[in-house]
């Protein structure tokens, strides 16, 4: 992260914390600035753009059942 990107998104968070509807901001003016920061960036974040997927966590039985099969067998 270069020194030009560390001082935009400090100014982005600072126009967050100051403006933010959830912190008495006016919502026109958040989406606005919003908007204006979204123009500036020169370039796409990509971390943000890919699909996100979930997986089902097992319970139960299930759950202890896999962690023993996950175990590599003991030695002698």
């Amino acid at each position: 992260m270069t020194g030009g990107d560390r001082d935009g998104r400090a100014a982005f968070r600072e126009f967050v914390r100051t403006h933010h509807p959830d912190v008495g901001g006016d919502p026109a003016v958040f989406a606005e600035g919003l908007a204006r920061f979204r123009a500036g960036k020169s370039e796409v974040d990509s971390r943000y753009d890919a699909p996100v997927s979930f997986a089902a966590r097992r319970r139960g039985v299930a759950a202890l059942l896999a962690r023993f099969r996950r175990r590599p067998p003991r030695v002698r």
